[in-house]
């Protein structure tokens, strides 16, 4: 087994991914529809997201897998994170990183593994968004486009979570108006739209819809 090098940026993504907050939350809706959402999408009986934190990978959203978490080491995410491009491994039996994987060898007993490596703004590389199959299988470029639209929409909700913990400690950080969802831009106090407001002040990626996912699942 060959576990993954650190990122180059290690010490920066440990530190980005505390401001987030995220490692042991309560679950949330939103990432378990996206995960289950992503396995029908393509027919894969586990879709996962998951955090590298120094010693762990822990899932904020498991479908289709009841573990919370495994160690770092043996983790298939901790070599996704490693690059901006979708990690995929079509057979892990037959690929030296992973033939003797306890996660290959023993349960879940993975063979196909994608994952799209969840970004911020500062380049730090959190975790994934990841289809698992215990069967061997190649994915087609178009379809791991679709893997990195549904890896968007996770990206959006954990920088919309982070916007309004900050919102809740902070009352006076965001005016939203009642009406219209405008956000008041504190810099010189005009109303924008909240897709205007966050691409002004952050690097986000766009969400998906529920009739958006309904359709994506009814392709």
């Amino acid at each position: 087994m060959q576990a993954a090098p650190l990122p180059e940026n290690e010490a920066q993504r440990l530190q980005t991914l505390r401001l987030y907050d995220i490692m042991d939350s309560e679950p949330e809706k939103v990432f378990d529809d996206l995960t289950e959402a992503s396995a029908k999408i393509f027919d894969t009986p586990i879709c996962l997201v998951s955090f590298v934190d120094e010693h762990r990978q822990w899932f904020k959203s498991a479908y289709g897998l009841d573990a919370t978490e495994t160690e770092r080491d043996i983790a298939f995410c901790a070599h996704a994170i490693l690059s901006e491009e979708t990690f995929v491994v079509e057979d892990a039996l037959f690929d030296h990183r992973f033939s003797d994987n306890p996660l290959v060898a023993d349960g879940p007993r993975i063979r196909f593994y994608a994952g799209a490596p969840l970004t911020t703004a500062d380049d730090s590389r959190l975790g994934t968004l990841c289809i698992i199959d215990t069967t061997p299988r190649a994915i087609e470029p178009e379809r791991l486009k679709i893997l990195g639209v549904l890896r968007d929409a996770v990206a959006s909700h954990l920088e919309l979570r982070r916007l309004a913990r900050l919102s809740r400690k902070n009352p006076e950080l965001l005016a939203v108006c009642a009406w219209c969802n405008s956000i008041r831009d504190a810099e010189d106090e005009r109303w924008l739209e909240p897709d205007e407001y966050l691409k002004r002040h952050y690097e986000v990626t766009h969400s998906i819809c529920e009739n958006c996912r309904d359709k994506l699942l009814n392709q």
